[in-house]
């Protein structure tokens, strides 16, 4: 398991309210960064120290708006982008400016597993 480093703990204890009742916070090393999960859905991910929000279409343009880029990797000569929206610029400064993006996420995450 990757070793968390001073940005993730710090998503992480901003993100810890979610973790409250039957549904569980936990943040994951993976492919070289980490997944952030809400129960056994994961909701976003940390690349590089950046914070990436799940988006569909019911929330991509809020991301957009918000001047929030996507994820992107580049595999076999290729660049590829994931449906992971970085979070708003500021938004990681505080809990309160943070949670309703990160309730965008879930629930983006929820539909997106639902088909």
């Amino acid at each position: 398991m990757a070793r968390e480093n001073e940005f993730t703990a710090h998503v992480r204890d901003l993100l810890a309210p979610f973790g409250d009742g039957a549904e569980t916070l936990r943040v994951r090393g993976m492919f070289g960064g980490y997944g952030v999960f809400h129960g056994d859905t994961m909701f976003a991910l940390i690349a590089d120290d950046v914070l990436y929000f799940k988006v569909d279409d019911q929330t991509l343009s809020d991301f957009q708006d918000a001047g929030s880029e996507p994820f992107t990797y580049t595999r076999g000569g290729k660049v590829r982008q994931m449906s992971y929206y970085t979070a708003p610029d500021g938004s990681i400064e505080d809990a309160e400016t943070l949670y309703p993006w990160a309730e965008r996420a879930i629930g983006a995450a929820k539909r997106n597993r639902k088909r």
